[in-house]
């Protein structure tokens, strides 16, 4: 085995050879070690079908070794980028965590795939490590959404080169429905879709609120004047409303300006699944603030769109249209429809605009109590 800028030479191809064919466990560790030496010390010189020759004796030296061996392999190969895939791919499934963990953790040679296969089969340990990777997709955290502990939760969701799904976003605000400590972290995700976002105020615990009030004590020293305090701040702190949402906001008003927002608009909105927009433009048919529409959207069942809709002269097609949008970012069963289109077509357009008048009652109230 010849090398661009090293030699393996014959003493240790000697070695290897022995070693492989009855050398002892402490045997194969001592020349395991001289190896990865090797490798490391010439690794940017290396083609890939020199690596796979690597490859091929890593596999073959850590049969039967003990588990703080393959560990430092793992630590040792972990950071560099060309290491041999095969190998990593091997310790990335040990078992043992403390073998596994490093390349876990840190090794750019494990694709989606991989990582995908790891966190469905493996320990929750093995999921807390792929957690700390520099940079997660996606479809990764979907998985580690839903198989991990509240501690990979955590941690993914701490994580800033984490990227989230629809359906992750929707997995996350379901869980910190019942874990302060996951509602914090997922709060204060500077991505966190703006629909999810109102969910999540609007669900927080008493716990949470008393948190936010303590991390902003200027606010108020009335714990119930807080929460009402945290729940109008929520619409325009600065994780709550993106650059996106004020685009899409701007969109919708210069569009209604212009006489050309109709019933047509808002279902091409709804059915291309932007919340943002649908939400806007049906806030203005209806007359209300966008603060006051999504307060209602996002409301567990359908009467709020309702009477919004209502207000806002829609036929059935769009509001079903908007129903379908909101089961569809929430991930939740799809309502009834038959029985949804009863409900709506024996709503009087007087007693929309008395329930709305209520809400918009509601809104203004609550900045008083401050």
């Amino acid at each position: 085995m010849t090398f661009k800028s090293a030699t393996i030479s014959t003493d240790l191809l000697d070695e290897l050879q022995t070693t492989l064919a009855h050398g002892t466990v402490a045997r194969r560790v001592e020349t395991l070690r001289r190896v990865t030496d090797l490798f490391l010390n010439h690794t940017v010189d290396y083609s890939d079908e020199q690596i796979t020759v690597f490859d091929d004796v890593f596999n073959c030296l850590i049969d039967h070794i003990e588990t703080s061996a393959k560990a430092l392999l793992a630590r040792r190969l972990a950071p560099f980028s060309k290491a041999p895939p095969q190998i990593i791919h091997t310790l990335a499934f040990d078992d043992q965590i403390e073998v596994a963990a490093p390349v876990l953790s840190e090794s750019e040679r494990l694709s989606d795939d991989a990582l995908v296969a790891n966190a469905r089969s493996k320990s929750q340990a093995h999921l807390l490590a792929i957690s700390m990777r520099k940079a997660l997709s996606d479809v990764v955290t979907d998985v580690l959404v839903e198989r991990g502990n509240d501690e990979v939760v955590r941690s993914t969701v701490s994580n800033p080169g984490a990227e989230f799904s629809e359906q992750g976003f929707t997995r996350l605000v379901a869980r910190a429905e019942t874990n302060d400590g996951i509602a914090t972290c997922v709060g204060m995700r500077p991505t966190i879709p703006r629909h999810h976002y109102l969910k999540l105020i609007a669900k927080a615990s008493a716990s949470v609120r008393a948190r936010l009030e303590a991390a902003n004590p200027h606010l108020t020293n009335d714990v119930s004047a807080a929460v009402s305090e945290v729940a109008r701040r929520a619409r325009s702190a600065p994780a709550a409303i993106s650059q996106e949402t004020f685009i899409a906001h701007g969109l919708v008003r210069s569009l209604f300006e212009d006489g050309r927002l109709d019933e047509h608009q808002i279902a091409a909105f709804a059915e291309a699944r932007k919340f943002d927009e649908t939400n806007a433009a049906i806030a203005c048919l209806a007359n209300v603030t966008v603060s006051v529409a999504e307060t209602m959207m996002i409301e567990s069942r359908a009467e709020g769109v309702f009477i919004l809709a209502k207000v806002g002269g829609l036929s059935w097609s769009t509001v079903k249209s908007i129903i379908n949008m909101r089961s569809d970012l929430a991930d939740t069963e799809p309502a009834d429809i038959d029985a949804a289109r009863l409900t709506y077509e024996r709503l009087r357009p007087s007693t929309a605009q008395q329930v709305l008048r209520f809400h918009r009652m509601q809104q203004t109230a609550a900045p008083a109590a401050v």
